[in-house]
């Protein structure tokens, strides 16, 4: 399906009106017209791009900016930017290479997270035995904070199981987390608290609920100032500066819509009927239905959700995404077929 404009909650297809609960805009940020504004305005004052190395004579404070405020939100000691997440995850993982004896990866991390040599955390439904040998080593744990098909962040509490002669530090994807869950929608860096974790990090594109290209990453000050050392980011050009200093200016506003997403998320949990075929938390915008010909049910009701073929899976992904943009009529729509439809 090619559509003309940005898809919000209303997506026109061949000249017919649908609801649209699809997408990534959790926050509904691309179509928000306070949003947009700053958005311009940042674009007449820094520009459309910037096309310098951060590290230049020229410093631009639009990243001290946005960056402070990142790094405020997240609740991190710092934070930078990066052109995307997908970026942000291999930045952090140059680093992390110099310092790291052994990599292991919980299952379906995405790709900005994949190393080759990585070994996997999970062996059948038990830890890898590499992680409980004798063996005194650093090593760095990754994942996703909320996986493909999940409605709910991991419990990490697992690592308490590796013995103390594992120097662990945890790097985890916040894409589908930041701006959604923890308090006011800060992500769950700040609540990772786990003896056994000597260090933690996080990425997370930005072009997700926070609705602007970019990506982040945030951890401890001596880990960022690594970061700006690297190679590839001095020489490599940031985010766009007018985006960064959007995040800065833009603070009330995705408090106000994070607020607004909690309310339909409320909504919806009262009024769907709990069964083991629908797939949701009320702290999550996503539904995942297991409901033969889910698809072809929403399109024959006018209402498009996200369907592709995921890499990691056998089966189609089809993913109800809910926005801070969709109103009560929406919810009711989506909420009675789900109800009418279930097993």
């Amino acid at each position: 399906m090619k559509v003309n404009q940005f898809p919000d909650r209303i997506i026109e297809v061949d000249n017919k009106e649908f609801l649209y609960f699809g997408g990534t805009a959790y926050l509904g940020l691309p179509a928000n017209a306070a949003f947009q504004q700053l958005v311009i305005q940042n674009i007449l004052k820094w520009g459309t791009a910037y096309g310098s190395s951060r590290s230049a004579n020229i410093q631009l404070t639009a990243y001290e900016n946005g960056e402070k405020f990142l790094a405020n939100y997240i609740k991190a000691e710092a934070a930078l930017t990066v052109s995307s997440g997908m970026l942000a995850g291999k930045l952090a993982l140059e680093v992390l290479a110099r310092q790291t004896d052994c990599f292991f990866h919980f299952p379906d991390t995405h790709a900005a997270l994949k190393v080759p040599s990585s070994l996997p955390f999970f062996v059948g439904n038990k830890l890898n035995p590499r992680l409980l040998d004798s063996v005194s080593e650093k090593i760095t744990i990754l994942t996703d904070t909320v996986p493909s098909f999940r409605t709910q962040a991991i419990d990490l509490s697992i690592l308490n199981s590796i013995p103390a002669n594992k120097e662990i530090t945890l790097l985890v994807d916040e894409s589908h987390s930041l701006g959604i869950l923890g308090k006011n929608g800060c992500g769950i860096y700040s609540d990772i608290s786990l003896p056994t974790i000597k260090s933690k990090i996080m990425i997370a594109s930005l072009g997700k609920a926070f609705g602007l290209t970019g990506g982040v990453i945030a951890g401890d000050k001596d880990f960022i100032n690594e970061m700006k050392n690297l190679d590839t980011f001095i020489s490599s050009a940031g985010m766009n500066a007018a985006f960064v200093q959007t995040m800065a200016d833009a603070a009330a506003i995705y408090l106000q819509q994070h607020q607004k997403l909690t309310t339909n998320l409320k909504y919806i949990d009262t009024y769907l009927i709990k069964n083991k075929a629908i797939h949701f938390n009320i702290n999550y915008p996503l539904i995942y239905p297991e409901i033969d010909a889910i698809k072809e049910i929403l399109l024959a009701n006018k209402i498009i959700a996200t369907n592709f073929k995921y890499p990691t899976d056998t089966k189609d992904l089809n993913r109800i995404v809910i926005t801070a943009n969709h109103k009560k009529e929406d919810l009711d729509r989506i909420i009675t077929i789900l109800n009418q439809n279930q097993m």
